[in-house]
């Protein structure tokens, strides 16, 4: 992604952490399964602490100096001026960590999108042109911690193209992913997130991760209604990740050895900024008692899994990268304003009925026409005085404006023909929702992040200020290992770098 003003307006926090030392390194708990490189760094740790903004790190490090995070900090680097994908959805975030790419190259925009080449569930191929939703509502059974046995191939999307075949979440992306690479060049892979629409990581191949095991949050236990409940939740998927410390699959029932790279995401800062009664108190990031309890908690497993790797003797040879997908916002409580999701939608049809193909929205409104000769004539209805202050908007990407940025959307099938974002604090959401923030859009406290990199044999305490990306996290972790970067396509096509200071 190119770093134009909009690109350098991010939120999430990523921290990776990398424990350097000996290549043969046996352990008495298990083997470790290592990539067979001439580099100390045999073990990446990549966690994705959604929501937590580069304030949120910054203010717990320095409130809680006994704490893992500042462990962390204080042998490694962080950059305190990083911006996640735009947009700033939990796809787009991931992705961008593991691909080193953009939706430029991934071609995932969102987990609930549209392509114009593909169709319906069910539909036979009859017709061209579905959202292509990749959350929960494709599981065998949502309302089952497992899925109900994983994603169920009835509700997805059809390719015409390759005989009306189903389209899984990870035979949607464009390029291939970290996992595929290490995988490829003989190290184990493994991975713990929040669907099983997080097949997705698996990348093209279908099998880039080794030990993929991502239980559904959004089950009939009401995960997200609670932050004890999500915080029950996420110790789920560190217990995961603390077995593959120790040599053994995720269940801790199989010795594999160590992988090359694991890792998971945190949900329950997420989901404390977005319930009512919990969020930020300020402007300035203060939180909430029950958002302290969950950055408390979640820092408390991030040492679980520092204190496992010490334990395994696998300090020197770890790599811990932490980060977020996404950040969330607004952080302002005062600037909170939720406008009806249907309010946009409603102003572009009345240009012509059923113009809006497919509109999703949360803190930008990405929308997909069904008719794109009438792009000019939706963009001027969104931009009439009335009409824009009713729908809060601050800018109308489209034609060469959208162009700058992404593909065009009349050469590409997934490319948005508009993208509306609001003004600062704007949720556009159903009229009875409850929820004070979001993530998706554009703003800084969408997109601004922090990344660190702690390694007990780096220099610590070390502090980048200068633009960078959470793109450039995924060749990062392949330079450390050893490998080339340039091995995963993005990188290529969008020209990603190292983090600099590395």
């Amino acid at each position: 992604m190119k770093k134009t003003r909009a690109s350098l307006m991010a939120g999430g926090l990523l921290i990776v952490m990398l424990f350097c030392g000996g290549a043969t390194l046996i352990q008495p708990q298990a083997a470790t399964q290592a990539a067979t490189t001439s580099s100390p760094i045999q073990h990446v740790v990549l966690i994705s602490i959604d929501g937590m903004h580069a304030v949120d790190l910054m203010r717990y490090v320095q409130s809680h100096p006994n704490s893992a995070l500042a462990q962390l900090s204080s042998s490694g680097t962080t950059y305190t001026n990083a911006s996640t994908s735009k947009p700033s959805d939990s796809f787009p975030g991931v992705l961008a960590l593991t691909t080193g790419g953009s939706p430029v190259s991934t071609g995932v925009y969102y987990d609930n999108s549209y392509d114009r080449l593909l169709s319906a569930p069910g539909s036979n191929c009859s017709v061209k042109g579905t959202e292509v939703v990749f959350d929960e509502s494709i599981d065998k059974n949502p309302d089952a911690l497992d899925g109900g046995g994983g994603i169920d191939p009835a509700k997805l999307p059809l390719d015409g193209s390759k005989g009306c075949t189903p389209v899984y979440p990870h035979s949607f992306l464009r390029v291939n992913t970290i996992f595929e690479v290490i995988k490829a060049n003989g190290g184990l892979t493994a991975w713990s997130d929040k669907h099983p629409a997080y097949d997705l990581l698996n990348g093209p191949s279908g099998n880039g991760v080794t030990d993929l095991y991502n239980p559904e949050i959004n089950n009939a236990s009401g995960v997200t209604g609670s932050v004890a409940k999500t915080e029950a939740y996420d110790d789920l998927k560190v217990l995961a990740v603390l077995n593959q410390l120790d040599g053994l699959d995720h269940t801790g029932a199989n010795k594999v050895g160590v992988p090359a790279i694991t890792g998971m995401n945190f949900q329950a800062i997420s989901v404390g900024q977005k319930l009512k009664g919990v969020g930020y108190t300020d402007v300035f990031a203060t939180p909430n008692d029950g958002l302290a309890d969950a950055l408390n908690h979640t820092d408390a497993s991030i040492g679980k899994m520092l204190a496992k790797v010490k334990a395994n003797g696998l300090q020197s040879s770890t790599m811990f990268v932490i980060s977020a997908k996404h950040g969330q916002g607004p952080i302002d409580p005062a600037k909170k304003q939720l406008i009806v999701d249907s309010t946009i939608p409603g102003i572009i049809n009345q240009v012509k009925p059923g113009l809006v193909a497919k509109a999703t929205q949360d803190d930008a409104a990405l929308i997909w026409l069904s008719d794109q000769s009438q792009t000019g004539a939706a963009v001027y209805q969104l931009a009439f005085g009335p009409n824009q202050k009713s729908a809060g908007i601050s800018q109308i990407m489209a034609d060469d404006s959208l162009r700058l940025f992404f593909p065009d959307p009349r050469s590409d099938s997934r490319a948005p023909d508009i993208i509306v974002l609001p003004q600062s604090g704007v949720v556009y959401a159903g009229s009875k929702a409850t929820k004070i923030a979001e993530h998706g859009g554009f703003s800084i406290d969408d997109t601004n992040t922090a990344i660190l990199i702690s390694n007990p044999t780096m220099a610590g305490g070390k502090v980048i200020k200068s633009p960078v990306q959470t793109m450039q996290v995924a060749p990062t972790i392949l330079k450390a290992l050893g490998f080339d970067p340039q091995q995963l396509q993005a990188v290529q096509k969008e020209g990603t770098s190292v983090l600099p200071g590395m």
